[in-house]
């Protein structure tokens, strides 16, 4: 049974957009992206979902926890789940945050750090050679009740688009532009609705299959 591997954030996990701060909440199953993207995948697919709200690609967050930082969180995933025959990545939101000061290019940067894991020989190796797809997460929007901490971020993540998709010819991987499919919610500007969710799974899905 093929495996996907789905690592990333609060928009993998399924939180819905933000109306009170501090309350947890998260799309059910038949809303998410990952579930969509294996609905159309098929049956015979198996899938790990593996999205942390706050999740950043390098940074340890200061209020948040040190345990954001994709990079031991990603060594635990992909030594955990497997054999893993896709993986997708989808990181970059929470590293714009005003509190990381974050150039696009260092946003950049640790996207190729977690790249470096994923096809390192170790992990390629254990699971017997996996494709991996790097999505760029749409661009965020100083709205809703969480803008100050995102402040100056959209600027910031509307240059990540390019910057990803050179990365990924380069290390040869697969790539998708989420801002390309959908928009981030006008309730708070970081998440996705119910509708969002579902393009999404079809774009990600149509994206494995060109692997």
């Amino acid at each position: 049974m093929p495996c996907l591997l789905t690592f990333g954030d609060s928009n993998t996990h399924g939180t819905p957009p933000i109306i009170v701060r501090g309350e947890y909440h998260r799309h059910g199953a038949q809303i998410r992206w990952p579930q969509v993207c294996l609905r159309v995948l098929g049956s015979a697919w198996d899938l790990a979902e593996e999205g942390l709200p706050g999740r950043t690609a390098q940074y340890d967050d200061p209020v948040m926890g040190a345990h954001m930082n994709g990079r031991d969180g990603l060594k635990i995933a992909l030594q955990s789940h497997g054999p893993v025959d896709v993986m997708t990545l989808m990181l970059g939101t929470n590293d714009v945050k005003t509190r990381f000061a974050a150039t696009p290019e260092m946003v950049l940067s640790g996207i190729a750090g977690l790249l470096d894991v994923a096809l390192s020989l170790e992990m390629q190796a254990r699971h017997g050679g996996f494709k991996i797809l790097l999505v760029c997460p749409p661009p965020v929007e100083e709205v809703g009740p969480i803008a100050a901490e995102f402040y100056g971020a959209a600027a910031r993540s509307r240059a990540l688009a390019p910057l990803y998709r050179d990365l990924a010819a380069v290390r040869g991987i697969g790539f998708l532009d989420a801002g390309e499919v959908i928009r981030v919610s006008p309730q708070d500007g970081i998440h996705f609705d119910a509708a969002a969710h579902h393009d999404l799974g079809l774009a990600v899905a149509e994206a494995i299959g060109r692997l």
